[in-house]
């Protein structure tokens, strides 16, 4: 809880308001900005951090920035387009079912965001979420498609896979960290996983933590939960140091 505790700290405090940087880059002559965070010395590993759905937001730049405390490499890769960043509820939903219409677009996009971070370099990656991120990542793993990936997480996203789609042999570990009280994904989504998991023969650990609700760790939202959220992060930041050799 201390590592926590001193990430937090350190990402919200005013002099590492803009520890890390934009970055601007295009997909097929479109605008893209992501947002990239490094560690003050070597990098331990390349984390790539997919936004809720809300676009890429100051909070994925915070959270970049406390990975990159903890010794990693970090880029926020952005979804939605440069400057676009939907801040009522109806609009979030809109672009979010864009792309949960058009999954080819999807994955273009998250792996363009992945060569983006990995610029300079094909290092090994780890791929998180958070809420329609989580999602997102989950996606990523299904296709197959992302080379060098050596984990994912998902941080309250949702759960069911598409019709048509399962994960493939060898996909690498995933990490699903979860609230009890989510009413946007239930249990019954989780079980679900779980089975397709265990019968692709995909390596998997599951933390459910009770009372929290969807988006517990959002530190800047309403249904903010901060023991599940230093939970879950102590179960991310473990995650990194197996995966990594860390």
């Amino acid at each position: 809880m201390r590592a926590f505790a001193l990430a937090v700290v350190m990402a919200l405090s005013p002099l590492a308001a803009h520890a890390g940087e934009a970055v601007p880059y295009s997909v097929d002559g479109e605008a893209f900005e992501g947002y990239r965070a490094k560690p003050a010395g070597a990098s331990k590993g390349l984390v790539v951090i997919i936004h809720a759905w809300g676009g890429l937001t100051s909070y994925e730049q915070k959270r970049a920035d406390m990975i990159a405390s903890l010794g990693y490499d970090a880029l926020a890769v952005d979804l939605y387009g440069k400057g676009n960043r939907p801040t009522d509820t109806d609009a979030r939903k809109r672009e979010a079912t864009k792309l949960y219409e058009d999954l080819a677009r999807m994955k273009k996009l998250l792996i363009a965001g992945l060569n983006e971070a990995r610029k300079g370099g094909d290092g090994a990656a780890v791929v998180i979420g958070y809420c329609f991120g989580g999602a997102a990542a989950l996606e990523l793993a299904r296709s197959g498609e992302a080379k060098g990936v050596k984990g994912y997480v998902t941080f309250h996203g949702a759960l069911k896979t598409p019709e048509g789609e399962s994960y493939p042999a060898g996909t690498p570990p995933i990490l699903i960290l979860h609230g009890g009280a989510d009413t946007s994904v239930t249990m019954e989504d989780v079980a679900t996983l779980l089975s397709e998991l265990e019968a692709a023969k995909v390596p998997y650990q599951i933390e459910v933590y009770s009372g929290a609700p969807h988006g517990f760790t959002n530190f800047e939202g309403e249904r903010y939960q901060k023991r599940a959220d230093e939970r879950s992060w102590n179960a991310f930041t473990n995650f990194l140091a197996e995966v990594f050799g860390s």
